[in-house]
């Protein structure tokens, strides 16, 4: 695997790729990757001739008093994961190679509707930085499909509507959510966790999972979220939000769907968690709209 930090090597070797008739996948990450990061790569690696990686902890989706600072890198533990999962090449660019011009006067990409709301709602600008770096990282390497995962569920409804409305040509492919034995979602964040609160972390999901069997079983989607809420605090989570979506995020219409989203945000010390499920609601279900 050959790892590039500037631009113009990086177009150089990608367009030899194309010359050469191959499929370009991309799997755009911050790194300190884990089994979740290397599933994308897995996944890249059966749809296309190239997988290209990406390694950059960007600033714009960092918002006052996060953890840009703290937030780990391991570039030396990652590249080894990345050439043992066939990833053909990295890159790994410097906040001034992608943000020359500085921070302050970066033109940014916003997307609006889908970026409001859950993650967005308590993380103000943040998708907005995630559809800036997403969108140059499209521009440079042009691939013909990107990974994304599932567990940033609206991370991935940003980037498909990004896609759609500036009619980028790449196939966005969702991999469902890698879990640790006991459920919990991989995440990188999971390190940040103090022994006790790991212990605790899979309340989160097996809550979820309770929530989503409820209403399969009929209970009314306001009495289900109710359950759901207290049980997590009762558990010592402290809630950010836990709301039912429905098809692209859209807000949840229990008179129109049948499939929806149950997604959640929770704080356990001060680590945030943040996970989704899929859910098939039944009549009773739907047809009580309280449902946040």
């Amino acid at each position: 695997m050959q790892t590039l930090h500037a631009i113009v090597p990086l177009r150089e070797r990608l367009r030899k790729h194309r010359l050469a008739g191959q499929r370009i996948a991309l799997v755009p990450t911050m790194g300190n990757l884990h089994a979740g990061h290397l599933a994308l790569v897995d996944r890249a690696r059966e749809l296309a001739d190239v997988v290209v990686a990406t390694l950059f902890v960007n600033p714009l989706q960092f918002g006052a008093g996060e953890d840009f600072d703290q937030y780990p890198r391991t570039l030396d533990s990652d590249r080894e994961q990345l050439t043992a999962h066939g990833c053909d090449l990295l890159f790994v660019p410097s906040v001034e190679t992608l943000y020359p011009h500085g921070l302050k006067i970066q033109t940014q990409v916003h997307v609006p509707d889908v970026s409001e709301g859950l993650c967005g709602g308590t993380r103000i600008g943040h998708f907005d930085g995630v559809a800036t770096v997403v969108s140059l990282l499209f521009h440079l390497i042009q691939p013909d499909i990107a990974c994304f995962g599932e567990k940033d569920f609206q991370q991935l409804a940003v980037i498909r509507k990004l896609v759609a409305d500036l009619h980028f040509p790449i196939e966005i492919v969702g991999v469902p959510t890698l879990r640790a034995e006991d459920g919990l979602a991989l995440s990188s964040r999971n390190g940040y966790l103090s022994a006790s609160d790991r212990a605790l972390a899979p309340t989160f999901y097996q809550t979820l999972s309770c929530c989503r069997d409820a209403l399969s079983r009929g209970q009314p989607l306001s009495a289900a979220l109710a359950d759901a809420t207290q049980a997590l605090l009762e558990a010592g989570f402290r809630l950010d939000y836990l709301e039912l979506r429905g098809p692209a995020l859209a807000p949840f219409d229990p008179a129109q769907h049948v499939e929806g989203r149950l997604l959640g945000a929770v704080y356990l010390g001060s680590t945030r968690l943040i996970d989704n499920l899929a859910v098939t609601l039944t009549q009773r279900s739907m047809t009580d709209s309280r449902y946040g």
